[in-house]
């Protein structure tokens, strides 16, 4: 396993807040890898007859992937997400699957890896490529482009 940082807490880094805030927890982060688990619950803006739907799996996708190269613009002893202040997006969505929606009180678990990165000064466009289970079940496969900012 690549080395990273363990049980960092991703609420510190991402600029999203509820409602929009789509992961619960960040068990590990490495430099071109991370794991996020989201606690799918009632009250959540992407609940439609009990389903976490489809909008809501691209957008737990997209925060999660932009965590692998979002921590480059962080000091690495920043355990708090005072350092360095961030904007991502969606460029391009190239392929998304989607086989089954989550419901209210799952928990799904996405894994991402980065596949490729281009730097500029103050912005990053990557692709990143990204797997969502519930249980052990794969609900989603994707591959991304973001563009990360600073700001």
């Amino acid at each position: 396993m690549e080395e990273g940082r363990y049980k960092i807490d991703i609420k510190k880094f991402l600029p999203h807040r509820p409602p929009m805030l789509l992961v619960s927890n960040m068990p590990f982060i490495g430099p071109e890898s991370v794991i996020t688990e989201f606690d799918i619950t009632s009250d959540c803006i992407f609940i439609d007859n009990n389903y976490f739907v489809e909008a809501g799996l691209i957008e737990n996708a997209a925060q999660t992937c932009s965590a692998i190269v979002g921590q480059s613009y962080f000091d690495k002893e920043d355990l708090e997400g005072t350092s360095n202040k961030l904007v991502g997006y969606i460029s391009a969505i190239k392929k998304v699957e989607i086989f089954g929606l989550p419901q209210v009180n799952d928990t799904i678990v996405t894994k991402a890896r980065l596949i490729s990165r281009y730097d500029t000064e103050g912005l990053s466009i990557c692709t990143m490529s990204s797997s969502t289970f519930r249980n052990d079940d794969l609900i989603v496969d994707c591959t991304l482009n973001c563009l990360i900012q600073e700001v």
